[in-house]
């Protein structure tokens, strides 16, 4: 996938659409449910047929990408088959509280069997990631997510925070495995452009008197 810079995609921060309406929590066959998206996608007058569009290095493959109340819905594109492969949320979490909630979203997707195991949803954390956006995990995650975490943090700076009454600390850039398996710790990738003192001082992320932020450890003074 190209770089992208945030100012790059018009909308992706500023526009706000309508409520969401788009992403079927209930009973759905995925497969039902991505030929209705399709389809709404495709249909002149839709809501959903105006999203910007953003061109992938993966052939027949484009993006398209809507925000609707603060939380980003990115859909992945087959033009050549006339369908829809998969689409990922960038949801809000109401835990981390109303600092943090501006800087950080937790990603969630879903794309047909056809289209799994080909890295299409660990592209799409990338476009993210190098839009500036940072993300953070939901409480639990499979084997499978744990592994592309990990494989993202290879090109992206990450690290562990402990989310508790709407209050992030950082734990550091490797916890001991009990602490992992804790439902309140929980894997941060910083996108591009942030450090780890620039989302402590904007999300008032704190940090105990046994585990310092990167640049504390260098010497310098953090306000949290």
């Amino acid at each position: 996938m190209p770089t992208l810079a945030l100012g790059a995609v018009p909308g992706w921060l500023t526009r706000i659409m309508e409520l969401r309406i788009d992403v079927d929590p209930g009973s759905w066959k995925l497969d039902n449910e991505l030929d209705s998206l399709y389809s709404r996608i495709t249909r002149p007058g839709d809501r959903l047929h105006d999203m910007p569009e953003v061109k992938t290095e993966i052939p027949g493959l484009v993006l398209r990408y809507r925000e609707a109340d603060g939380e980003f819905y990115v859909y992945l594109v087959d033009r050549a088959r006339g369908r829809l492969a998969g689409y990922t949320v960038f949801n809000r979490l109401v835990e981390v509280g109303r600092r943090a909630d501006p800087y950080l979203r937790a990603p969630h997707s879903k794309y047909d069997q056809p289209y799994q195991r080909r890295g299409l949803a660990a592209a799409v954390y990338r476009w993210a990631l190098d839009a500036g956006q940072c993300l953070i995990t939901g409480a639990r995650q499979s084997g499978a997510a744990r592994a592309l975490w990990q494989s993202l943090a290879r090109h992206y700076e990450s690290g562990y925070v402990d989310v508790r009454r709407k209050t992030l600390t950082y734990l550091g850039p490797q916890v001991a495995e009990r602490v992992l398996h804790d439902l309140h710790t929980r894997m941060v990738l910083l996108g591009r452009g942030w450090t780890w003192d620039a989302l402590a001082d904007r999300a008032g992320m704190r940090a105990p008197a046994a585990t310092l932020l990167p640049h504390e450890q260098s010497g310098h003074d953090v306000p949290l």
